[in-house]
């Protein structure tokens, strides 16, 4: 079995009083679809540019594909970063935009059109090689963006929040496009994101950062299903925290049943409906017990009105411990 493309050890990052990158541990396997994730200032992005190289740790190494790429300027990396901000060059159509890099390489004139034709064709805009980038819409310029990312063929590629310049509904569809090329190409992929449902249907696996240091890493169902911390609990998806017995367990909106006759289930308080939140394909439901207000996620049901008594319930399974 190989190793990891990306290991990463004891890396740290200051900008003066403040860490930004603290003491992380890192691997990601190749072909992974990798996925930082985490708010505002948890220092993913400066994760991310330290792995590039547009930034210089403070301690810790790094190692992409087996070399030590700590101290290596960015140009000299097998990397390349896709910008948030696409970064396009307005006077340049799109050929000339994603051949950019070759150019600058000093790549014969018959190889940069080979390759800017390939990574155009896997882009599906293989007819917009002449517009400018004013003459494209929102989705086509951030796949001109990652035509020109890949045309180099680097062995790991680094997407900074690739879809937030996007609407929501083209966001969606170009999530599956995203994934669709990166499994096509057997690339390796990380990706810095705060969107948790960009992170959970995109990624392989994902690391969830907090003040500088990654606090969960696995799969998208493992971090959801069996969060480590009230943190991670908290930040993926909607969750029931509450405390039992000395410690403290998280319940998933969906794992409860609600009902207006008591169920036969281990678990099961009554309640009453304080509000519904209807979303089409499902309603969010707060619902007031003895103990706590909890979030219960059920099918639509125009019976459900604010005020209504219920009863809740759910099996011992449905339930994980987690660390404060």
């Amino acid at each position: 079995m190989s190793g990891p493309i990306v290991r990463i050890e004891g890396l740290s990052k200051r900008f003066g009083a403040v860490t930004a990158v603290d003491n992380v541990d890192l691997d990601v396997a190749p072909g992974e679809l990798f996925a930082l994730l985490g708010g505002s200032g948890c220092g993913k992005t400066t994760l991310l540019r330290l792995l590039a190289g547009f930034e210089t740790p403070d301690a810790g190494r790094i190692f992409i594909d087996g070399q030590d790429m700590t101290g290596v300027p960015p140009h000299l990396r097998p990397v390349n970063m896709m910008f948030q901000s696409y970064a396009l060059f307005p006077h340049m159509n799109v050929a000339e935009n994603v051949g950019y890099g070759l150019r600058r390489d000093g790549v014969a004139k018959p190889e940069i059109a080979r390759r800017v034709g390939e990574a155009l064709d896997l882009v599906r805009l293989a007819d917009l090689g002449q517009r400018r980038p004013a003459q494209l819409s929102g989705g086509q310029r951030q796949r001109v963006a990652l035509a020109r990312a890949l045309v180099k063929r680097p062995k790991l590629l680094l997407l900074d929040e690739p879809l937030a310049a996007l609407d929501r509904k083209l966001r969606e569809g170009t999530r599956f496009e995203l994934v669709r090329l990166q499994a096509e190409l057997g690339l390796t992929f990380v990706m810095v994101t705060h969107d948790q449902g960009e992170a959970m249907s995109m990624a392989s696996r994902l690391a969830v950062m907090d003040t500088g240091r990654i606090v969960q890493v696995g799969s998208p169902h493992e971090v959801y299903g069996r969060p480590a911390t009230r943190f991670v609990a908290d930040f993926i998806g909607l969750a029931n925290i509450f405390e039992r017995d000395g410690s403290w367990v998280v319940l998933r909106p969906e794992k409860i049943v609600l009902s207006t006759e008591r169920p036969a289930l281990a678990h099961t308080t009554a309640g009453r409906i304080v509000d519904i939140a209807y979303e089409g394909d499902r309603s969010l439901l707060r619902v007031a017990t003895d103990g706590a207000v909890l979030i219960v996620s059920a099918l639509p049901d125009p019976s459900h009105q604010r005020g209504q008594s219920v009863w809740l319930g759910w099996e011992p399974g449905a339930e994980h411990a987690v660390i404060p």
